[in-house]
Parts: C-alpha cells; structure tokens; sequence
C-alpha cells in the first residue's frame, strides 16, 4: 500500500516543495503527525490558524452552520456574511465589502475597484497601480503582474500589463513612479510577508497618504498575512494611523477555512453595480460563520497580548549568537540568521517545533494565543538552532 506521500508525488501537483511530515491532528498550538510525535506550531498553515488549530469556538461556529446551510450562492441572501460584512465595516470605518475565497481574489477585486474609480474620474488611460518592490500580492496572472518580485514573473510572461514598483520606503523613488504613470493607485503591505517581513516606515507611509490626497490615488492596503491582529491591531494599517480607500485581507479572517475580503471606503462605495464582479462561493455561509467567531475575539487584550509575546521573542533572540537580525511586526517575524534559514528549520522541526522561512529568514507566525510556556519552548530550540 502506498503512503500518503508517495500518492501525493503520483497524484498532486509539483507545485509543493513540502517538508518530510504528514500532520494528522491537532490542539491549539500543538500538532502531531501520523507517527504521533508532536511540534509546536510557529507556522499557523501561514497565518491561518489565528487562534490555533480545532479551536473550540471556531469549530462550534462552522459545524453549526455546516449542519444548516452550507452554500447557497450570491443569489439569495444570506445571514453570515451580512453579519461578518456589517462587523468588518464597523470596526474598520470602510463602507462595504465584497467576499470572496483567497487573497489572490480580494486583491483582484482592489485592482478592479482602483481602475474603474480612476476610469470613471481621470480617465481610462489612469490605469497604473503602483506597488513596491518585494511585494507579494497572489498567484493569479493579474496579481502576480502586481507582485514586485521578478521570480514570480519569469515563468508566465505576458503579464497584466499596468503595474509598476516602487522601492519600499525609498520617498523619492515612490513619487517618481506616480508623476511617470499615470496612476490610478498605490497598493502596499504594511509589512512585506513573503518579500522578508519588512515594515514600512512611518515616514513611507505618511508620503502615500499625501501623493495620494495630492493626485486623486486610490490607497489599497492589502492586508491578506498581516492583518486580523497579527501586527498587534485588527488591521496593520491602524498601526500607522493610514486611511486607506480599499483594504484586503483573508488568511487570518477564516480561522482555517478559505475566505477573501475586500473592504472599499467611501471612494469606492458605489463603485461596483450589479455583473461588475462575482465569486460562486464569495460569502459562503460556513467560511463565514468560522470567520464571525475569529473576528468577535480579535480585541484589545488578544492585540496585546500579541505585543507581549511579539516583545518576549525579540528580547529572547535579539543577543543569541547566530542571528543577525530581526525584522517584522507583532507576531509577524522574521529572523536572519548566521546558518542557512533551510538548516535551521530542518534543527527546528527534528526538535519538535515548525517554522517557515521568508526569503532568506527564518519565518515565525504562531496563533495569536500561543500559551507563554509553549512559546519559551520553542524559542529554547530556536536559540539552539541558530548556534555556530
């Protein structure tokens, strides 16, 4: 009988370069595999699982709602994504939302909403979307084109065209790009997941504001890894006190089903009539409920709550021999280390513990809620991983 890895070689495609474990189960922020050994989650199926896995509210939530009603379609209305849209906007001030079932999707409904808001007010020729170099925005050919990263773009030329980058926060550099297109926004993460855990400045973020005022610019946050408290507010955004017109988000939101959202301020409204956009199962009820019970619990003691433990993995690792720096934001981290990040995950994972890698770091995520006994565990292997 063939195991499950190698009917996932014959049978899946090779788009996964998977680590050598099959997980069979789990329990907050401990998972096992099918041998029963047992790891301490850093990795959350990256920023995911926001408060762990088989959270008991969470699926409570989901096999009520599974045992209703599981789909229903745009067709009709329905009551869990009326109530998670109407909580989306009240503690985001954005005005409307639009569901669909990835970042990739929420981040192709921004794109749509920022061109035909420039079309309809500067013209169809102010189509540019300005994004920032070591972005990353989806895998669709359209937010791959918007993705600042060549390694995602030399496989599947021709790309969308109507895109150009920025460097992060390079000022100068970003108000080039606006006054050499004509722009119809920028489009940025707070802090950059996949292009190393980088935050933006203050300073980077306060210039898009004003070239944004200045220029009647769309401002799209996309917020698919960094948001739902991850950063240590609901949205990353919030940290740097930026309105933006158009927020996207997913990840996070669902708790471990899929689910993408796009939130459009008071710009872009109105800016969708009926056909103009749709997603079969963009508002499904079950994906929904799961997200109502995360997005209930993400207040101000989980935020800080975040922060603390965010604070307690800097001050642990900050002089451990071996790591060169740390970057990112809440419990979005990213560690650069002397040894190759591959090695020390591999030390990691050997050593009961699962983290992920960004670039060339070593990449931490954890449930927002990971027991402090747990997290000084894993922080313990981490420090003997990194050692010369």
């Amino acid at each position: 009988m063939m195991s499950i890895k190698e009917n996932d070689s014959k049978f899946i495609a090779g788009t996964y370069a998977r680590f050598p474990v099959v997980l069979a189960g789990g329990k907050g922020s401990l998972v096992w595999d099918e041998d029963g050994k047992e790891y301490i989650d850093l990795g959350t199926g990256i920023a995911v699982n926001t408060f762990g896995v088989a959270d008991d509210e969470w699926v409570n939530a989901v096999s009520k709602q599974a045992a209703s009603i599981a789909h229903t379609s745009n067709l009709y209305y329905s009551a869990p994504d009326v109530t998670l849209a109407k909580m989306l906007c009240e503690k985001t001030g954005l005005k409307k939302v639009f569901f669909s079932n990835s970042g990739a999707e929420a981040n192709e409904c921004a794109i749509k909403a920022a061109r035909k808001y420039a079309a309809e007010h500067k013209g169809s020729d102010f189509n540019t979307i300005i994004t920032l170099k070591n972005s990353f925005h989806g895998r669709t050919i359209t937010t791959l084109s918007a993705t600042g990263q060549d390694v995602f773009h030399s496989l599947f030329t021709p790309l969308t065209p109507g895109f150009d980058y920025a460097e992060a926060n390079n000022i100068d550099d970003l108000r080039s790009k606006v006054a050499e297109n004509k722009t119809a926004a920028i489009m940025v993460e707070c802090v950059q997941g996949e292009g190393g855990v980088m935050p933006l400045t203050q300073e980077f973020v306060d210039e898009i504001s004003k070239l944004a005022k200045e220029n009647d610019l769309i401002v799209i946050c996309d917020e698919v890894q960094c948001g739902n408290g991850r950063c240590g507010s609901l949205y990353a955004y919030m940290n740097y006190g930026l309105s933006p017109d158009i927020v996207t988000t997913a990840k996070g939101l669902g708790g471990g089903l899929p689910i993408g959202a796009t939130m459009l301020g008071e710009k872009v409204e109105n800016i969708f009539a009926p056909g103009d956009n749709g997603s079969t199962f963009g508002g499904n009820p079950v994906c929904c409920a799961g997200a109502v019970s995360i997005l209930s619990r993400l207040n101000d003691d989980v935020f800080e709550g975040v922060k603390q433990r965010s604070d307690y993995i800097i001050n642990a690792l900050k002089d451990c021999g071996g790591i060169k720096s740390i970057s990112g934001m809440g419990l979005m981290l990213g560690i650069e280390t002397v040894k190759d990040a591959n090695e020390v995950i591999a030390y990691c994972r050997e050593n009961g513990v699962l983290v992920i890698k960004a670039k060339n770091k070593v990449r931490l995520l954890p449930a927002l809620n990971i027991p402090f006994e747990l997290l000084e565990r894993a922080v313990n292997v981490i420090k003997n991983a990194v050692k010369e």
